[in-house]
């Protein structure tokens, strides 16, 4: 058996990021635009997130802290 990765975990050449890092930003910055760039929850985004991505809590926190230390 071939051992064949996740495309989810694939970084991107364009800009490195992963699909799910990417699906992070875009909700992100999609409810900051409807909230008129006010604060966005942790909980309020991760419920965005998941309708789109499979994503457990704590990947997510783990992706908002690497973007933090950029």
């Amino acid at each position: 058996m071939t051992n064949i990765p996740n495309s989810d975990n694939l970084l991107d050449v364009r800009d490195g990021l992963t699909s799910k890092e990417r699906m992070v930003l875009v909700c992100l910055a999609q409810m900051q635009r409807e909230m008129g760039d006010s604060y966005v929850s942790t909980s309020m985004l991760y419920g965005r997130v998941v309708e789109h991505v499979d994503m457990s809590v704590a990947e997510m926190q783990s992706i908002l802290q690497r973007f933090g230390k950029g």
